[in-house]
């Protein structure tokens, strides 16, 4: 027995699983699983197309989900993609993907938490974005209690970095226009981590609920920006 919205979920992923999905920048369809975070909201993708070409680079990809991030990556001129995920879902819907696309040789996909062993030229992750708990499987996506998730990418990511190498963490700043976390948050977690912005690029929000003045969150979502920051060993 499920519920009816359950049920209308698993038959929409059902259907996005069957036909495939486009995302910007990324050449094939992506076939996301149900209980996998959908990349319908496109704006962390766009940021990667707008920032140099990872050439020949190892590349971790953190919280990878569908693997989204990490095709792109892969299509963009990097070597080889390591993927890590807590759900076994995403894991395999990173890995089929991956076949899928022609990019079974250059990916691999682990069930872990954050990162996996050793380290990379670049380290990407595009993090829960709300520090609030998850109702569900799907949310946690979404949703990061206490930003748990994003202290600790920060707190391990020079660890992981190869000599010169590069983080690439991409993030809304709606819980700050929100009141849900306080403005200097991630500027306080980065000197504390010992890391450095070295560049940064934004983008406006796109998605209809930005436009949608019904919204009790209308003015929040309007204003929000989604940021791809450049960060490296200070």
């Amino acid at each position: 027995m499920v519920s009816l919205k359950t049920l209308l979920g698993m038959l929409g992923a059902a259907e996005w699983h069957r036909k495939g999905l486009e995302v910007p920048g990324l050449k094939g369809l992506l076939h996301p699983r149900y209980g996998v975070f959908l990349p319908t909201r496109t704006e962390y993708v766009e940021l990667l197309l707008k920032a140099p070409p990872p050439l020949g680079m190892r590349v971790f990809d953190v919280g990878t989900g569908t693997g989204v991030l990490s095709f792109v990556l892969l299509q963009r001129g990097a070597d080889r993609a390591l993927g890590t995920d807590l759900d076994p879902r995403s894991v395999a819907c990173a890995k089929e993907n991956a076949e899928r696309l022609g990019l079974g040789g250059r990916f691999v996909a682990e069930e872990r938490d954050l990162f996996p062993d050793g380290r990379a030229d670049l380290v990407v992750c595009n993090p829960p974005w709300i520090p609030e708990p998850p109702k569900n499987r799907v949310d946690r996506a979404v949703f990061d209690p206490g930003s748990a998730f994003l202290r600790a990418f920060l707190e391990g990511l020079g660890a992981h970095l190869s000599p010169g190498g590069e983080g690439w963490l991409l993030l809304s700043n709606l819980a700050e226009l929100l009141g849900l976390r306080p403005a200097a948050f991630l500027a306080e977690r980065l000197a504390e981590a010992g890391l450095a912005v070295k560049w940064k690029k934004d983008t406006a929000a796109g998605h209809p609920r930005a436009y949608d003045r019904s919204d009790p969150l209308h003015a929040a979502r309007s204003a929000e920006v989604t940021t791809l920051y450049c960060l490296a060993v200070a």
